[in-house]
């Protein structure tokens, strides 16, 4: 598949099957993230990879999904057989960025005007999103709500620098509903670009 079908392909998928992500997809979807850009190639960034029952069920569990009442949306995202929680790592950016190198001498947050951490940790998501369609399968990016993450983090051990951005649900494509937030249309470019001036 050529990249553009790969970018017109790409949508989010809230229903899966059954059947299994194999262990050469995973690898490859993990190994693309990798070459997503970082600020000072500060590589701030670490995936947490949920593939056995118990793990996922845990997932869903601890992130407010209701495993008796699951609504038609939470049963569907249940049945991906692969999760990657994308965690970004503020203190690698705030390190690197204090190095001779750079030219600060301290950690001071003040100067990042936006944290590259989460948009960094971002971009090797979109380089997930983008790899599991050339595979050949569906995901869904989506969010863990902030009252959940304490409860997340105490599931699975992970320690308090690494903040998850969302999650990856990703898996071979079942028949779903589209979303009605597609009724809105894609925003062409004449919506959103300008040229030499807003």
């Amino acid at each position: 598949m050529d990249f553009q079908q790969v970018v017109d392909r790409r949508r989010m998928v809230r229903n899966f099957s059954d059947d299994p992500v194999s262990p050469a997809q995973r690898e490859r979807i993990l190994t693309n993230a990798l070459h997503a850009p970082s600020a000072g190639f500060s590589q701030g960034w670490a995936f947490l990879v949920l593939e056995r029952d118990e793990d996922r069920r845990l997932f869903w569990q601890v992130t407010g999904g209701d495993p008796d009442e699951p609504d038609n949306w939470l049963t569907g995202m249940r049945r991906a057989p692969l999760l990657i929680v994308p965690l970004s790592h503020k203190a690698a950016y705030l390190d690197r960025y204090a190095e001779p190198d750079k030219g600060w001498t301290d950690r001071d947050e003040r100067r990042w005007p936006v944290p590259y951490w989460d948009i960094d940790t971002g971009m090797a998501s979109l380089l997930m999103l983008l790899t599991v369609v050339d595979e050949g399968l569906g995901a869904c990016f989506f969010g863990i709500t902030p009252d959940h993450i304490d409860d997340f983090r105490d599931a699975f051990g992970v320690p308090p620098a690494y903040q998850p951005i969302g999650a990856l649900a990703i898996g071979h494509r079942a028949a779903d509903s589209r979303s009605p937030s597609l009724r809105r249309g894609r925003r062409t470019t004449e919506d959103v670009v300008h040229h030499g001036r807003w």
